[in-house]
């Protein structure tokens, strides 16, 4: 054998070794040679994660944590939660004490110098929240009363800024716990609540009929999984899973959650043309 054949078979064992052994070192491997998922998540907040009435955990970021246990392992029960507050999802990642968070957790920049974000499985942003009864129909209806609105709204160094940036007009009263705010909604002291999308979703689904939406959303912001940096096949699983829940074999897992926590029955993906390229 010649010298640069064998140079050549040396760079081709070398390379697949080398591609054996980092995807042996590589999460997705230890997760599936220990036989259950790790999730870091929250139990406080509905419909994100919370107790139930028996005891266990369930909500939306519960369900996409479930939803990779499911493709791990044919069994979204294969899970381990660890509770963890919102200062302790950054941290238990990096050390290894979880193998992903799903926790309400806002993309930004400054994070994605510390983690390593899947693709959204969801987009916030901040609604209105009507009486059904009430005297204003929708947003139009708001905007258009100018100076006779009054919205609740939790206290926050925005709350003022932020409501105005919608209703510019609008008298703005601060509460310092969500349970206010909605008393103040429903006694008639406020003609609607400023809140995250996904409360105002939540509240209407445990009151039917009693609330409506305005139709209006702004102050957009993604939610994400995180995973800890470094580990670019994980990475690439997890957003492999997400998107197929989302667009693909898993949309009925993905649509049946969503439904679930915020009320909404979410169309069919699109068949033929993808719909990320369009």
């Amino acid at each position: 054998m010649t010298f640069i054949k064998t140079l050549a078979v040396a760079t081709v064992m070398t390379l697949t070794a080398g591609s054996v052994m980092a995807q042996e070192a590589s999460k997705l491997q230890e997760v599936l040679n220990r036989g259950h998922l790790i999730l870091g998540t929250g139990s406080t907040n509905p419909p994100w994660h919370f107790m139930d009435s028996d005891n266990q955990l369930k909500g939306f970021d519960v369900d996409m944590g479930r939803l990779v246990a499911k493709a791990l392992f044919g069994d979204p029960d294969k899970i381990e939660y660890v509770q963890q507050s919102g200062d302790a999802r950054i941290p238990n990642l990096v050390t290894d004490k979880v193998d992903m968070s799903c926790q309400f957790m806002t993309v930004t920049a400054e994070r994605a110098q510390q983690v390593e974000f899947t693709i959204p499985y969801y987009r916030e942003g901040v609604g209105l929240l009507l009486m059904a009864n009430g005297d204003y129909a929708d947003y139009a209806g708001l905007k258009a009363a100018g100076d006779d609105v009054t919205v609740a709204v939790l206290q926050n160094v925005y709350a003022e800024e932020m409501v105005h940036s919608a209703l510019p007009e609008a008298e703005v009263d601060q509460y310092d716990s969500v349970d206010l705010m909605y008393q103040a909604l429903n006694s008639g002291r406020a003609d609607a609540a400023a809140t995250d999308q996904s409360a105002l979703r939540w509240f209407m689904v445990q009151n039917p009929d009693r609330y409506k939406d305005a139709g209006y959303a702004w102050n957009p912001q993604s939610y994400s999984c995180a995973v800890k940096p470094g580990d670019q096949r994980w990475l690439n699983f997890v957003n492999t899973v997400l998107h197929e829940g989302m667009t693909g074999v898993e949309f009925p897992f993905y649509a049946s959650s969503f439904k679930t926590w915020f009320g909404e029955e979410l169309d069919v993906p699109k068949i033929g043309f993808p719909v990320e390229y369009k």
